[in-house]
């Protein structure tokens, strides 16, 4: 099936490239632009608009909303150290926002509606203005309502003072996304009145047999029975899946692929950029090594890969060094593996390469349901040995309400740091795959401050009734998160779901334990893996109002906090 549905969406792109002009939109299209490329914007003010924009993705015209008509939007190159300005005004005829993702700034300026400014009404402009204290590679995208699946994103380079110490001939953005014709509305409908709507994944009674076949009969049917005491499936991996998306990059559909042009013996830097929805990508180029050198927005060790995953709202930046004159696949195929996006970096430009072949799908574990785990097959047992001395100094807790009643409907049993492992699909596939394990700063963090407390969020959802939460209590019914202006946070996340989740906090860096306390790498998402546990440490060095959730915009709504900073 899966196989079919990515054929499909290749065929949707190719219907796209061919018709997208002869079809016309079934619009008034007196207020609506037409989409233009995606353009690179320099400089200290910016002038963006939000706009409605006539799109053809799949074949089907339609209308999204796109920033300067650009879908993606313009892509932002300021300089560390310079004061950026940037009108937005608001064309649609419902309220919008842009938030700078990753970039530290005054909460005024954050742009979340109703925490940090009230939105940008209609026909209104909202000038943001704040000076830029970091590099690196961040995006931007909106805050309000599902605007950010219709198109309502761009990406951000930010240039340092000092050189980075890496060295690279040419640069692309490579900004991933997942593009329906269906309005988000919908979709969310849809996982409301049946959360696996979207998955052609599901379980048959062939699939028992085969098990019983391989593990007997009595086991077989044990471990049927405790996914179903969970009310969860283990092929429960993406909620939005290929049925409904084509995968872009670069706003380019895997037919139409985007083009990125080299010379034998360039370094190319590749700045990838999860600006989707609800997507999970796994990366790889093949025969060719990537040195990831940088993790949202921030330098690292230099780590040689052949694959990395890359959840919604991470960036990640590598180097390759083509040594030959051929064409290599940019492939960035979906976790469900459902379908992808796909690129060409070539020599020539009628050179494309050959698209590889989708991975088998894998089925979540016992490990992926906090059951158990066999901590002897981890890689790095002395950093981890190391992180559990740490995990044991005595840091006082700070006790949250839990709800353990309609929102929850599953508990880790015994969940671990599972920093070595790459997750569900990449597990054992023959490639050096990038985990959190390889992540090491190129800064000494030695003289960081050792947290004063922590804060322990279990991070819950009832699939059956599609609502997700933090301790079991809605965002619609949680009290804010107080943080204490100058204090460090260790927060830990426990993740009582059988889904991934990119948790971001607005306004300060998360900096991730891996082990290593010389070496923490700050980054402004961080993925828990299903049944797992993992934490990080935070400067509180920001006042004001600050938003806190889940980056999946479907679990957004209640998966969410606001933390007030005093």
């Amino acid at each position: 099936m899966h196989q079919n549905i990515s054929r499909r969406s290749f065929v949707k792109g190719v219907l796209a490239t061919t018709i997208a002009t002869a079809l016309p939109l079934q619009a008034s299209t007196s207020k609506i632009t037409q989409r233009v490329p995606t353009q690179e914007f320099s400089g200290t003010e910016f002038h963006l608009s939000i706009n409605k924009t006539a799109v053809n993705v799949t074949g089907n015209p339609k209308v999204a909303t796109a920033v300067n008509s650009m879908l993606a939007g313009p892509t932002l190159r300021w300089k560390e150290g310079e004061r950026v300005t940037l009108h937005v005004t608001n064309n649609l005829d419902v309220d919008s926002s842009i938030h700078w993702h990753g970039i530290i700034l005054p909460y005024q300026m954050d742009g979340v509606p109703h925490i940090s400014f009230e939105g940008i009404k209609p026909g209104e402009t909202f000038t943001y203005s704040f000076d830029v204290v970091q590099s690196g590679t961040y995006w931007y995208h909106s805050h309000s309502g599902f605007q950010e699946q219709t198109g309502v994103y761009g990406s951000i380079i930010i240039d340092p003072i000092e050189k980075d110490p890496f060295k690279y001939d040419r640069e692309y953005v490579i900004a991933l996304s997942d593009d329906s014709d269906e309005k988000p509305s919908a979709i969310y409908r849809k996982l409301k009145l049946s959360a696996d709507y979207y998955n052609f994944n599901q379980r048959t009674v062939g699939d028992f047999f085969s098990e019983v076949s391989e593990y007997g009969f009595l086991e077989a049917l044990t471990k049927r029975s405790i996914w179903n005491s969970m009310r969860m499936s283990d092929r429960d991996i993406s909620d939005v899946t290929g049925y409904t998306y084509t995968f872009l990059m670069n706003g380019e559909n895997p037919a139409t692929r985007f083009q990125a042009l080299f010379i034998k013996g360039e370094k190319i830097r590749l700045r990838f950029i999860n600006s989707s929805a609800m997507t999970f990508f796994d990366i790889r180029i093949p025969n060719l090594k990537m040195t990831v050198v940088a993790t949202d927005g921030n330098n690292i060790q230099p780590v040689d890969v052949d694959e990395f995953r890359i959840g919604v709202a991470e960036t990640y930046d590598v180097i390759v060094e083509p040594k030959d004159e051929k064409a290599y696949a940019i492939f960035a195929q979906s976790i469900d593996r459902s379908g992808y996006a796909l690129g060409n970096l070539t020599t020539d430009i009628d050179v494309l390469a050959e698209i590889p072949e989708l991975d088998k799908r894998q089925t979540l574990t016992m490990t992926d349901m906090g059951m158990s785990q066999d901590m002897s097959k981890m890689s790095d047992m002395k950093s981890m040995k190391k992180m559990d001395k740490n995990m044991k100094k005595e840091i006082p807790i700070t006790p949250l309400p839990m709800k353990n009643g309609y929102d929850n409907t599953m508990q880790a049993m015994n969940p671990q740091y599972r920093l070595d492992d790459p997750g569900v699909g990449l597990r054992n596939n023959g490639r050096k795959v990038l985990t959190y394990a390889d992540l090491r700063s190129l800064k000494s963090t030695a003289n960081e401050r050792y947290p004063d407390r922590e804060i322990v969020l279990h991070l819950t959802g009832n699939m059956d009734r599609y609502i997700w939460s933090i301790n079991g209590i809605k965002y619609s019914e949680a009290k804010p998160l107080e943080f204490h202006y100058g204090e460090r946070l260790r927060i830990t996340y426990i993740n009582d779901t059988m889904m991934n989740h990119p948790m971001h906090l607005h306004g300060m860096w998360s900096d991730l334990e891996t082990g290593d306390d010389n070496h923490l790498v700050k980054k402004h998402t961080i993925v828990v893996q299903p049944g797992a546990k993992i934490s990080f440490r935070v400067n509180v060095d920001a006042k004001g109002s600050w938003a806190y959730h889940c980056h999946l915009l479907y679990h957004m709504t209640d998966m969410f906090r606001k933390v007030v900073v005093a």
